[in-house]
């Protein structure tokens, strides 16, 4: 479908915007950048963050036209510019309570898992962007700093904020032998230690031959894998061969055992097509010369990365520890067992973010439950050891909702606030002080949290890790899908042939259609026509999960 012109130059109007944000927010930050992956001290430990925090020279200024280094925290234990902001508080602008933005409206009331109309559905006409009721002073938490939300990111510019984010935090790279290897990312590049192959050898059982037929054929056991002789095979002469085996000098081709016919009774081999000079031989260096590049720096060791090494004469690779990854569940609501009752509810969260988690690349520890208690909470944040922490729930305004709260009051930098996104609408992005780890806050509603995983902590984790990013792609959804009039919407779908299916049951407190489906779409505001193209982000699973169309559409 041919775009409209409006559409085009509108698109290219929201693509600025978002670098603008995102240039803007980092730029506030001020995490000085690091090398992308500091080399293994030698001293065993492994997985250590580098200390991102560094004196800026007083007076010292960036060049006319450019942002200030991203990558350098002016948190507490630091030394800033003199006049350089300190960012308490999102990067984002915040409208006047007094004036909204155009078109918006204060949003309704709030619950633990965040705004009535967050998470709507597609009817919901509420805000992209607004301003929330004044609740009252929580947990040390002035009303003045909850008089009123900021604009929420666009959907675009949080993931690309939080990759770049991930980015300026390098984690010592270490050296793993090939057993521990598996799901790391490499820090320094493969290359051949040697010519692969690095001798001539058969690509198949036959028998090799030199010079113009028929052969002689020699006698005894032939040439075998691993015990092949170097002695020369002279003119007109065959011997029998294995796959893998060492070629002798001056072989001319290797015949194929049914392409060839033995007259026992005269000793002689015949083909039964014609040989050409080269068949079936894997040459010194086919694959490879030493010193070739085989894998660069980013590449994710799996089973085949490892299989290469090894055949490359590698014991062990130089990677990236897989970031580690603390999830609190909050919620006094939650069960862990049984059917939900008397109000309370399974915990769905818990048991789905930590592998979801795993298969992203990630070292996550036994998810925690901490309730509604903002101590508890507080503990939690302060002592973690981890490289990124997940909260689920507790985003909003709530009586019980103490991530707000516990973040001002531990000095974190509030980075992202809200994002424009459906559902999800309510996640933030933190970063701890003196250092500390980076915090997503998912909101509680399932299908809201996978929203938050996928916008904020994905992109964190891959940065972290040094991942490559997944290759964009767009697909046309099967049928006219429905969205919030200014927010992005992610919905399930499932591929079939040249299309995606959107999937129902896709509203923020349900996980069916989630779970059938092996990709989510990236609705613009507003929706789209069938047969319009879409952004697809896939799932990790989504080769192994066949799909029953009745169940779920």
């Amino acid at each position: 479908m041919t775009p409209h012109r409006g559409d085009a130059r509108a698109a290219e109007e929201r693509a600025a915007e978002e670098e603008r944000a995102v240039e803007q927010a980092l730029a506030l930050v001020a995490r000085r950048p690091q090398a992308p992956y500091p080399p293994p001290d030698g001293s065993g430990e492994s997985g250590t963050r580098t200390d991102p925090g560094t004196r800026t020279e007083p007076g010292a200024h960036p060049e006319p036209g450019t942002h200030p280094e991203p990558g350098k925290r002016t948190g507490p234990g630091t030394h800033t510019e003199p006049g350089a902001p300190t960012i308490s508080a999102p990067a984002q602008s915040d409208p006047s309570p007094e004036a909204p933005e155009p078109g918006c409206r204060p949003p309704g009331p709030v619950s633990r898992n965040g705004s009535a109309s967050a998470d709507a559905g597609p009817a919901d006409t509420g805000p992209a962007h607004g301003t929330d009721p004044t609740p009252a002073p929580a947990h040390g938490r002035s009303a003045s700093t909850h008089a009123h939300r900021p604009r929420a990111t666009a959907w675009d510019g949080a993931r690309a904020l939080a990759e770049r984010l991930g980015r300026t935090a390098p984690l010592a790279a270490h050296r793993l032998p090939l057993d521990r290897a598996l799901g790391h990312v490499l820090a320094e590049a493969v290359v051949a230690l040697t010519d692969l192959p690095s001798f001539d050898t058969s690509a198949m059982d036959g028998w090799v031959v030199a010079g113009p037929g028929p052969w002689t054929v020699r006698e005894g056991e032939g040439l075998l894998a691993g015990r092949g002789s170097s002695e020369p095979l002279p003119d007109g002469h065959a011997l029998r061969i294995a796959t893998g085996a060492r070629l002798p000098v001056d072989a001319t081709a290797v015949i194929r055992s049914e392409h060839a016919h033995c007259d026992e009774a005269k000793g002689l081999l015949h083909a039964t097509r014609d040989v050409v000079p080269g068949q079936d031989i894997r040459p010194r260096g086919q694959e490879c010369r030493s010193g070739d590049e085989l894998l660069p720096v980013g590449t994710v060791v799996t089973p085949p990365v490892l299989g290469l090494a090894a055949a490359a004469g590698y014991d062990a690779l130089v990677a990236v520890p897989r970031p580690r990854v603390d999830v609190f569940v909050l919620g006094d609501e939650l069960l862990t067992a049984g059917l939900p009752r008397e109000g309370l509810i399974r915990d769905a969260l818990g048991p789905m973010l930590a592998p979801w988690l795993r298969s992203l690349g990630a070292e996550v520890a036994e998810p925690r439950r901490l309730g509604d208690d903002a101590d508890a909470l507080r503990e939690a944040l302060v002592t973690s050891d981890a490289d990124l922490i997940l909260t689920t729930g507790g985003t909003a305004a709530g009586p019980v909702d103490h991530v707000h709260p516990v973040l001002a009051r531990i000095g974190a930098e509030l980075l992202i606030d809200g994002v424009a996104v459906r559902p999800g609408h309510p996640m933030l992005l933190a970063q701890l002080p003196d250092g500390g780890p980076c915090l997503v806050g998912l909101p509680g509603n399932p299908l809201a949290a996978v929203s938050g995983l996928l916008t904020l902590a994905e992109p964190l984790l891959r940065g972290i890790a040094g991942r490559p990013a997944q290759d964009r792609y767009r697909a046309p959804v099967h049928e006219e899908v429905h969205a919030h009039p200014h927010d992005t919407r992610l919905i399930p779908v499932v591929h079939r042939e040249d299309s995606v299916v959107p999937l129902h049951y896709n509203g923020p407190a349900m996980l069916r259609g989630i779970a059938a489906a092996d990709g989510l779409a990236v609705v613009p505001p507003g929706g789209v026509r069938s047969g319009t193209e879409v952004e697809i982000l896939d799932l990790p699973w989504a080769s192994a999960s066949p799909w029953t169309e009745g169940c779920f559409t």
